[in-house]
Formats: structure tokens, C-alpha cells, sequence
């Protein structure tokens, strides 16, 4: 059995690059960019009107000019007219090009407007004001986003500004998820009273669709061929292997045995924690990484937070979550000699400090607390109280403040 850390410290020492691929725009909401956007030029691509109101040479205000002909109108999108002399001004409307031989935009708010003539009120004016002037921003070939950024709604629309019409994203990698037990059974069906529903593959399947990975689920009963043919068959086909149950002492826990008969190497057997002490970890020759999770509800769901995400955030190029800290809220009491993971509930006291508050639960095969905490508190080992006060790393797996 190792210390949470060294399993940490190994599972993050196997890199694994899964390549890149174009997607279409619409496809590529929340995949991670993997090359900077650039522009394709200037932006504002033109002298660009930023209020409703007229164009006018700034050197008539400075004559004492302040009542102006108007000669025309000018829309977003026309291509722009020009004045001739000192008191002519052009209406022109927000998103339009500077009309030429202006340089200046008085708003419709500060002039009495007629048929012909707008006249400026005692509003000063300031030269070049509403005027958003070409390439300001940036210019052609600038780069606007910078490669390893989640592709968000943002970044959807500067890509759609550019005419980035595909954009070279992180190939995501293609994993299966495989539940083992002759206990489980569909969720569509209805279980005798020695089974429980198959819940653990939806659970892991939801946590990597909030990263926009997908993934397979299979299910296989407790025999060993098969684990061992489905296994092989795996191998073959996925980057990654999750693999839920079968792997504590039972008789009927054939999955290390099965992943040593395909040659898959074992890291760890075991982890000085709770809840998760079962946890497996390895690698097969070909490149296929393996998680194999407790059956455990908790268990599995503290495993894919502590250990199977920050990986795949590692490898996959997203930002893993801030390592965050917080005051425990209540003593906390833990005998066994393992670095327990405590759900909480993180809030913020008025003195703005996140304060955790566990909710215990009634061990590793509850599940109901997951829905009314945020996070695990992580307490370390070789304590038997943990004070009120101490300050302990947090792992969240929902939004801390909603």
C-alpha cells in the first residue's frame, strides 16, 4: 500500500500526447485550442463609428463652427462618402465606417436636429471622439488567442470574427468504461433484492462530459475469461481504461489477476486513504493507461477527482482547478492510519475565509451526501483529531458558490 502522494506523484509521471484534429466552429465548444488564433486583419478592420449621431471635421469646431449641412446618410456596411467643406456633416449610424475627410462623431443626444441642419448645443467636443480607429485592437496576423485555452463562447465569437471557420483542437482521448458485478443490473430494469443499478459507469461518464470528453460503457459479470477476453479487447481499441469494481480481496475480484494476464503493468494495488483504498493503477505496453476504481459509489467518486481528472487535465492541456484551502468548520475524528477524504460543504465566513463543514454520511457506499457538498477536505494521515480551524486542502467537484 502506498501514501496518496506517491500515488499521485506516479500516476502524473505518465505523460500521454493525444494528438490534435480539426473540428468544424460549431464543433468546438469546449474543446482546448491547440495553436494560437490569429487575425486575418486589422481589427477594427476600418475606422470604425461607435455612436448614432454626425460626422464632422474636427477643424470646424475648433473655427467656432456649430451648426452643420447635412449632406447625406451613411448606414453600417455602405462604403463611406466624403464632406467638402468645414460646415457639412454626414448622419451616420453606430458600426459604419468613417466617412471621409471627418474625423469626429457628435452624438444625436447632444444636437437639435431639422431637415437640414444639425446644430451642436454647448457640449464640448473632443477631437476624434466615438471613433474606434482601424487596428487599434490589433493588427493583421496578431495573434487573439493564445493556443491551451478552453474553447468557450468568447472564443467562439473572436474565431467567427476572424473567419476561422475550423480550428485545431486537442484530440480527446478514447476511453471506455467498464462496470463489473454480477449485482448490477441496468438502469432500466428493475433489481430483485440481492441487486443494485449500474450507477457508478453513469457517474464516471457525467464527470468526464463536464470536460466535453466522451466515453464507451460496457458492462461484464464477475467471471474471469471474460474479463480477461474483454479486457484484451480493450487494449486494442481505447487510450484509456476505467474500470469500476472487481478489485478488492473477494473471490470473485478477478480483475488485477485478468490485467496481469494482459500484460498490462502494475503501478499500485492500494492507497493509504479512505474512502478509495483499493484503487489500482497501471499501464499496458502499447500506451493504454488503466484506472481500476473501488465499486464504491464515494470511492469511485472521490478517485475520479483526486486522481483519474487532474491526469486527464494534464495530459488533455485544460486547467486544472485552483488548489484551494479551508478552515474545517467542526473537530473531526478519524482513527485508521489513512489520509481520509471528508465530504464537505464549503462556504465563506464574514471574515471571507472558505470555512468546510463535513457531512459524513454513512461510508463509502452512500451517495446521497455528494448532493449536499461541494468538495472533499483532504486530512492527512497520523492524526486521530483534526481541530476546528486547521486548515486542510479541498478537492471541489461542483461550483463552490452558487
Amino acid at each position: 500500500m502506498i501514501s496518496v502522494e506517491e500515488a499521485e506523484r506516479i500516476i502524473m509521471s505518465q505523460r500521454k500526447d493525444f494528438g490534435n484534429e480539426k473540428l468544424e466552429l460549431e464543433k468546438a465548444l469546449g474543446h482546448i485550442l491547440a495553436e494560437d488564433l490569429k487575425t486575418d486583419r486589422d481589427l477594427p478592420a476600418y475606422n470604425k463609428v461607435t455612436m448614432d449621431g454626425i460626422a464632422v471635421n474636427y477643424k470646424a469646431i475648433e473655427n467656432g463652427i456649430n451648426k452643420f449641412k447635412i449632406i447625406a446618410t451613411q448606414a453600417a456596411g455602405e462604403p463611406p462618402l466624403e464632406i467638402n467643406k468645414e460646415d457639412e456633416c454626414i448622419e451616420i449610424m453606430t458600426g459604419a465606417v468613417l466617412p471621409n475627410n471627418t474625423d469626429t462623431i457628435i452624438r444625436y443626444e447632444d444636437l437639435e436636429i431639422t431637415d437640414t441642419l444639425a446644430i451642436l448645443g454647448s457640449k464640448v467636443v473632443k477631437k476624434g471622439q466615438n471613433v474606434h480607429l482601424k487596428g487599434t485592437d490589433k493588427k493583421e496576423n496578431d495573434i487573439v488567442v493564445t493556443a491551451g485555452r478552453v474553447i468557450d463562447a468568447a472564443v467562439i465569437g473572436i474565431a467567427a470574427t476572424v473567419g476561422a471557420t475550423t480550428l485545431l483542437v486537442k484530440k480527446q482521448p478514447e476511453i471506455i468504461i467498464i462496470s463489473t458485478g454480477n449485482e448490477l443490473v441496468e438502469i432500466t430494469e428493475t433489481p430483485s433484492p440481492y441487486q443494485i443499478r449500474s450507477s457508478n459507469s453513469h457517474t464516471i461518464k457525467a464527470l468526464l462530459k463536464l470536460q466535453t470528453i466522451n466515453a464507451t460503457c460496457l458492462h461484464i459479470d464477475d467471471d474471469l475469461d471474460t474479463t480477461i477476453k474483454t479486457i484484451k479487447d480493450c487494449l486494442d481499441k481505447y487510450d484509456i481504461i476505467l474500470l469500476s469494481g472487481g478489485i478488492s480481496m473477494g473471490k470473485f475480484d478477478f480483475v488485477p489477476q485478468a490485467l496481469e494476464v494482459c500484460g498490462v503493468h502494475k503501478f499500485f494495488h492500494k492507497v493509504q486513504q479512505r474512502p478509495g483504498k483499493p484503487f489500482w493503477f497501471g499501464k499496458h505496453n502499447d500506451g493504454a493507461v488503466v484506472f481500476a476504481l473501488p465499486g464504491n459509489p464515494v470511492s469511485v467518486f472521490l478517485c475520479m477527482i483526486r486522481y483519474v481528472l487532474p491526469w486527464l487535465y494534464n495530459n488533455t492541456g485544460r486547467q486544472a482547478l485552483p488548489n484551494l484551502h479551508a478552515l474545517l468548520g467542526v473537530d473531526v475524528h478519524f482513527k485508521p492510519s489513512l489520509q481520509y477524504f471528508v465530504q464537505v460543504k464549503v462556504n465563506v465566513n464574514n471574515k471571507g475565509q472558505l470555512v468546510a463543514t463535513p457531512l459524513e454520511g454513512n461510508g463509502s457506499g452512500d451517495f446521497s451526501n455528494i448532493l449536499d457538498t461541494n468538495a472533499f477536505m483532504e486530512l492527512p494521515v497520523g492524526k486521530e483529531t483534526y481541530t476546528r480551524g486547521d486548515v486542510y486542502r479541498i478537492w471541489q467537484f461542483k461550483p463552490l458558490f452558487v
